[in-house]
């Protein structure tokens, strides 16, 4: 932690950023929460620790950031994935942002609980694969079992009769509230489809048909993008799992295209990119 302030000090001091997104404790020692640090004395009250739960890419794409000289962010592995695919987007600017990587042993699941997150028992990027600055001891934790796979291969296994019950239960729950939307780094539109009502593509209310529609149409807009950070599921007052459905469409992804969102800034993106030799079979 002392070498994070120290580095946010000297970074902040010269000019290097003009701010540094991070985090800082919050309402107990068992919280944390984002943090804008934007004085030397302001660096003194960053913390990194298994608290720190959020992504703070979602930050970079805000008005208040963009293009307003170079930014300095505190960002775990799965964070520096979603920095990957902003700047492959064109979302961020990759000279506008200077990341402090950490070496990270895993976050936990949420506020108030200290299981550790499902996202992190396999984590491949536990030391960040892009970084200007590098922070902490690499940790080796085992590797414990992957529950949300476990459940994408029971889905697998269902008829399609099955898989609709399952997610028509799921999304049942959904109240609308479109937590999952504002928490992910890779919802940066300025207006989201679910807020057009000239034509109303999306029905607003909370109901089966305008349900499914919001939760499917934003899985195919994560196609390819989704970086795994779990934010959207985190921040669902409803428990909906949808990590699940992220994290399959990203399996699908590396089978027919063999491509891993946020993992290279030389690889043009999904979505962006077409080739004549692209298999076509798996399209139904």
């Amino acid at each position: 932690m002392n070498e994070l302030r120290q580095l946010a000090k000297e970074l902040l001091g010269n000019g290097t950023v003009k701010v540094i997104i991070g985090y800082s404790e919050g309402t107990t020692p068992e919280r944390a929460k984002p943090f804008i640090a934007r004085t030397e004395e302001d660096a003194g009250k960053l913390i990194f620790n298994k608290y720190c739960v959020n992504n703070l890419a979602v930050y970079l794409t805000r008005k208040e950031f963009k293009r307003k000289g170079t930014i300095g962010i505190v960002a775990k592995g799965c964070d520096v994935k979603a920095i990957v695919q902003l700047i492959q987007e064109n979302q961020v600017i990759k000279d506008d942002v200077y990341i402090i990587g950490m070496n990270c042993g895993g976050v936990v699941s949420g506020f108030g609980v200290d299981d550790t997150a499902v996202k992190c028992n396999n984590c491949k990027v536990k030391t960040p694969h892009l970084y200007h600055t590098l922070l902490g001891a690499p940790v080796e934790t085992p590797a414990k079992d992957d529950g949300h796979l476990k459940l994408i291969q029971k889905l697998d296994a269902m008829t399609a009769e099955e898989k609709w019950s399952f997610w028509e239960a799921e999304f049942e729950k959904c109240v609308k509230c479109y937590a999952c939307r504002q928490a992910c780094p890779l919802c940066y539109c300025e207006k989201c489809i679910a807020d057009k009502s000239m034509p109303r593509w999306i029905e607003s209310s909370a109901h089966t048909r305008g349900n499914f529609a919001w939760n499917i149409i934003r899985a195919f807009h994560l196609s390819g993008r989704c970086v795994g950070c779990g934010e959207c599921e985190r921040a669902c007052p409803a428990e909906i799992p949808l990590s699940l459905i992220n994290r399959k469409m990203g399996m699908v992804a590396k089978k027919e295209f063999d491509y891993s969102a946020g993992m290279a800034l030389d690889a043009p993106t999904l979505v962006g990119n077409y080739d004549t030799a692209d298999r076509e079979d798996f399209i139904k």
